[in-house]
């Protein structure tokens, strides 16, 4: 006899993939219908061909203006100028990358009551500049231009499997005292939930504060509507970033795609992993999953309770004040083990300075001797491009890992289909065939290194809300290497079998390559 949760489960999934399905239909009709109205409106009143024309060239104009890379600008020149009425409805749909305007004001005024709880830290990187200034100058970028703040009393474990992390978040969750904090892309309710379901709902009923908040697109196959009201009803108070509504908007293109946990303000946890069964390999709808977690000690905390407090509070209007945040940044004494030095950051796609690409290209930019990186999608810019063929024509071990087993057949021939130039140019490409690789690192010189949820795809780097962490000085940083050395072993190499392609594949491949900023 088949278990009742099994049973659920069978049913949450076919609710939320009907409910996705639903909002889909909803989003095409309107664009379909809005098109046939300016179709109409046009046969009937020519003088809107003209209007129709001036405003498609005055949106060409607008998008030509961006400070945006040509690949992200071109495929919507394109569409619009050859079919003007829907590429203009498309475009007005799903395009454009500003949120409506009561979401960014949400925003704008949760950024400006929050920002001033980051620590003045520029003693740490002035700190940083007198042992290595080419690393420092990476902090710095983010410091600067982003306003987050570098650490020098923290510790930071790596986790080479994200079963492992998952396992010894869950030790540390029932150590839980005052609050915690989670906020992922995707949760499943299903076995590995159960278990830290379980958790959460005995430290809510010792009184401990538990906030849990996932995004609806990233959970929409895996949970039901009615989990809010579960988790209410266990004390966990719940939250659901951007909700799909039947009436399209603009901020839906905008997912939530960070990962993290926060406990106490002492301990925090992040990397590419979400809570559903795949990641810890207990399905196997890909083969086997690769991915990858860290465990951060010390004042470094501070700024993920900063990150998920921002984003909890600016997808509700409430009420803001920044003395009732206190609480969460508890006066800790604490002395690190290591002397190294960590910066977690965030990029979102309502601003213009692309965090999360700018980083990677920072340490292609810096890297002497070699620089390797995981993605389990690989769609980049012509910049982030040439910052991969530029290294690796100076003499750069460079290294990317890409999943042998995809998880999405069209995106995976998008990302093959980058693999020839980045190739021709030195770079070597590996395919993890044991299954799908998930994991978002690199590692650079054994002197820097990133952990995070920042995928190289133009999701990611242009329209998700994302996480990273740039860490300096620590064991974690050899313990990363060691998980490339043990990952290449595992890959096939298909660098020459890109090198060389026929010109009816590069033919096809450039046109894959063209349409990519609009997966």
């Amino acid at each position: 006899m088949k278990s009742t949760r099994t049973v659920e489960g069978k049913s949450e999934v076919r609710n939320g993939v009907f409910r996705f399905l639903s909002v889909g239909v909803a989003a095409i009709l309107q664009i379909a219908w809005v098109g046939f109205l300016l179709s109409y409106v046009t046969e009937k009143y020519p003088i809107t061909v003209v209007i129709t024309d001036f405003l498609a060239l005055a949106i060409v104009i607008g998008i030509y203006s961006r400070h945006v890379n040509s690949a992200m600008k071109m495929p919507w020149i394109m569409l619009i100028l050859s079919f003007p009425i829907l590429g203009l409805v498309f475009y007005l749909e799903v395009g454009m990358s500003g949120a409506n305007k009561a979401m960014e004001r949400r925003f704008v005024k949760c950024k400006k009551v929050m920002d001033p709880l980051f620590p003045d830290r520029h003693e740490v990187v002035e700190k940083l500049s007198e042992e290595n200034l080419a690393v420092a100058n990476q902090f710095r970028y983010l410091q600067n231009i982003a306003g987050f703040p570098a650490y020098d009393n923290s510790d930071v474990e790596f986790f080479a499997e994200a079963s492992d992390a998952f396992e010894r978040q869950k030790e540390e969750l029932r150590k839980a005292e005052y609050f915690i904090f989670m906020e992922y892309f995707a949760i499943e309710d299903a076995e590995a939930f159960a278990g830290l379901h379980e958790i959460l709902k005995e430290r809510a009923a010792a009184g401990v504060e538990v906030r849990l908040f996932y995004d609806d697109v990233g959970s929409i196959s895996f949970i039901n509507t009615d989990f809010v009201d579960r988790m209410e009803a266990d004390g966990i108070q719940c939250r659901v970033f951007n909700q799909l509504f039947l009436l399209f908007n603009m901020f839906m293109n905008h997912r939530d795609h960070r990962k993290m946990t926060i406990i106490d303000g002492k301990v925090a946890f992040t990397g590419g992993y979400n809570l559903a069964n795949e990641y810890f390999n207990i399905t196997h709808p890909y083969g086997r999953w690769k991915d990858t977690g860290i465990m951060i000690h010390g004042d470094a905390v501070q700024s993920f309770t900063i990150m998920f407090l921002q984003m909890w509070n600016a997808i509700r209007s409430e009420r803001l004040d920044q003395a009732s945040f206190q609480k969460y940044f508890p006066k800790v004494e604490y002395e690190s083990k290591e002397k190294g030095y960590f910066l977690p950051y965030w990029d979102s796609p309502m601003d213009e300075e692309r965090i999360g690409e700018n980083v990677y290209m920072n340490i292609l930019n810096g890297a002497e001797r070699y620089a390797y990186f995981t993605t389990p999608y690989l769609i980049i810019t012509d910049e982030l491009s040439q910052a991969f063929t530029l290294a690796a024509k100076r003499g750069v071990d460079v290294r990317i890992v890409t999943p042998g087993i995809p998880d999405k057949k069209i995106i995976f021939l998008m990302t093959r289909s980058f693999y020839g130039q980045l190739a021709e140019a030195g770079v070597r490409i590996y395919e993890y065939t044991p299954g799908f690789i998930h994991a978002k690192q690199s590692v650079s010189d054994d002197r820097v290194a990133t952990c995070g949820t920042i995928n190289m795809d133009y999701r990611s780097l242009y329209h998700h809300f994302e996480m990273g962490t740039l860490m300096h000085g620590f064991k974690a940083i050899d313990d990363m290497k060691q998980d490339f050395d043990d990952l290449f072993e595992q890959c096939q190499e298909v660098t020459e079998k890109y090198r060389h392609r026929s010109t009816v594949k590069r033919i096809g491949q450039l046109l894959l390559r063209l349409i990519s900023p609009l997966a």
